[in-house]
């Protein structure tokens, strides 16, 4: 009797099947991977991780990521909500072109990224050069992995906000224009706040992929110790060298400053929304 009470009350067909398979696939793809870091990390012990994580060449390599993810998350945050603008508000020749090259970074191999980056902005390249002329080196330094970066990033934020601007309304910002609002008060009062939610999420997704790209930075890097080498390629060195230890200790130090970072963002999004809501 009970259990035909809570299938009829059930809020979807088949929730049971579909919830045990959720968490089935989550736990194997997400939950038993950082799980067995988290042992390997636990076996090693905490005094051992602090040891390998306290050296100046850690410091700088997680220092590097995570400082260069950021700004190039925040790049692509401006850059990608305008771009996303452009593509929903205006028709232009070459607007279905450019939208289906935002997509671009998603399907090559970001090996192939980095090559073709290094490739361009190397001092011999066609942009390379331009630069060098200029007294400004792009590969082989902190710009160039800035560079590969927004490029593997910006799809995140654009792909984000894109819908909600399409589904924004104009006759609230046509009303806001009648009750005699500027272009600028408009877009900070109206379409800013409507947009800061999905802004957000696009915004923690491209810091996510920034911090932990490998395949489009070791090419362009240049990956010096100290000077242009990033954290997953350290954790890479360890591994050839045999190192776990070591390896699963640095992977622990980057969980935690990335959950940190993204239990913050998501926060915000929270209040963001409740902002909203209270307008």
């Amino acid at each position: 009797m009970t259990s035909a009470f809570l299938r009829q009350r059930s809020p979807m067909p088949g929730f049971g099947l579909t919830m045990g398979l959720t968490i089935t696939m989550l736990s194997l793809i997400v939950l038993l991977p950082i799980g067995a870091l988290l042992c390997k990390g636990a076996s090693f012990g905490a005094g051992n991780i602090w040891e390998v994580v306290n050296r100046p060449r850690t410091w700088a390599a997680l220092f590097l990521s995570f400082r260069l993810a950021a700004f190039a998350a925040l790049f692509n945050l401006v850059f990608g909500v305008m771009l996303a603008w452009v593509l929903v508000r205006y028709r232009f020749p070459g607007r279905r072109i450019l939208d289906a090259a935002v997509d671009l970074p998603f399907a090559l191999p970001t090996a192939v990224a980095g090559i073709a980056l290094t490739t361009l902005y190397a001092p011999n390249g066609v942009f390379g050069q331009v630069f060098a002329g200029l007294g400004w080196r792009i590969a082989y330094t902190q710009w160039g992995i800035f560079l590969a970066l927004i490029f593997v990033g910006l799809p995140f934020v654009v792909r984000t906000v894109q819908p909600v601007l399409e589904t924004m309304d104009h006759e609230v910002e046509e009303a806001s224009a009648t009750l005699g609002a500027g272009r600028w008060l408009t877009i900070r009062r109206i379409i800013l706040p409507m947009l800061l939610p999905a802004a957000l999420t696009g915004f923690a997704l491209s810091l996510a992929r920034a911090v932990g790209e490998y395949g489009s930075v070791i090419f362009i890097a240049g990956n010096i110790p100290l000077k242009t080498e990033i954290a997953p390629l350290l954790i890479v060195i360890q591994l050839e060298e045999f190192n776990y230890d070591a390896a699963a200790a640095i992977g622990i130090a980057m969980l935690a400053i990335s959950f940190t970072l993204l239990l913050a963002i998501n926060l915000l999004q929270i209040w963001s929304r409740r902002r909203i809501g209270d307008v």
